[in-house]
């Protein structure tokens, strides 16, 4: 398939897992991309991942550094030529049971997952074609259930969810379609460190756990990749979970 033929798609969050997944993904179907990410090695090996497929830049960014990210954008546009596709997948993970929850944690999840979606998007609707233009924002199942030793990540990404579906009702009148994506448990270096946490009750996730089991970050690009799509042009303002049966 070629669906993305002609059009240009910014990713964040392209230096591993999910986001240089989506990136290899949206350029074998014949996309030019601009990957950015604060992980320059991370990058390097998108970039090699990619390479023979279709066309990749890159460039460091801090999505936290809002000069860096209204930099970033206009890099983009530079590079491009346009912009009719944004894919925002940077974010952190981590577990942060009540007891230990501190304010940095909570200052460092929102600033990341929340802040630098929506400064991304802020510097991008300005340049999408009406009628055309997407936006894809990567959330979380846990935006729309408890999740044990998650609340702060839980709370931030509920965040992005609500977000992107108030963007979806702002922006529907240029026609330009945001479609938020809640991935269930995806195997990616950045859920690993789950295991990693001292402390944590493992069997408190049995509840949760996806019937299907972890996702590989191909499966969820593969979602991405349809959202972004032509063949999601009647898609706007919902939710798209991937989550392997958890909701069942």
């Amino acid at each position: 398939m070629q669906r993305f033929s002609g059009t240009n798609v910014i990713v964040t969050g392209a230096a591993s897992g999910i986001g240089r997944a989506t990136v290899v993904r949206l350029v074998s179907e014949g996309a030019a991309v601009f990957a950015v990410d604060r992980d320059a090695a991370g990058l390097a090996d998108t970039r090699a991942a990619a390479f023979g497929i279709g066309r990749v830049a890159t460039s460091v960014v801090d999505v936290t550094d809002e000069e860096a990210v209204v930099a970033a954008v206009a890099a983009a546009r530079a590079d491009l030529g346009s912009v009719e596709v944004l894919v925002n997948v940077a974010g952190t993970h981590r577990t942060t049971p009540i007891a230990s929850l501190s304010v940095a944690d909570l200052r460092d999840l929102y600033e990341i997952n929340l802040v630098g979606t929506a400064v991304f998007c802020r510097e991008v609707v300005p340049l999408l074609p009406d009628g055309a233009g997407v936006i894809v924002n990567v959330a979380s199942t846990s935006a729309a259930h408890g999740s044990p030793y998650m609340s702060a990540y839980s709370a931030s990404k509920g965040a992005v969810l609500g977000f992107s579906l108030s963007l979806a009702a702002e922006l529907v009148g240029r026609g330009i379609r945001v479609v938020p994506i809640s991935p269930g448990t995806v195997d990616t270096p950045l859920t690993r460190t789950v295991a990693m946490q001292p402390g944590i009750d493992l069997s408190a996730f049995d509840r949760i756990r996806s019937p299907l089991g972890a996702a590989r970050p191909e499966q969820i690009a593969g979602a991405i990749a349809f959202a972004a799509s032509p063949d999601a042009s009647y898609l706007t303002g919902v939710d798209l979970r991937v989550d392997g049966g958890s909701h069942i």
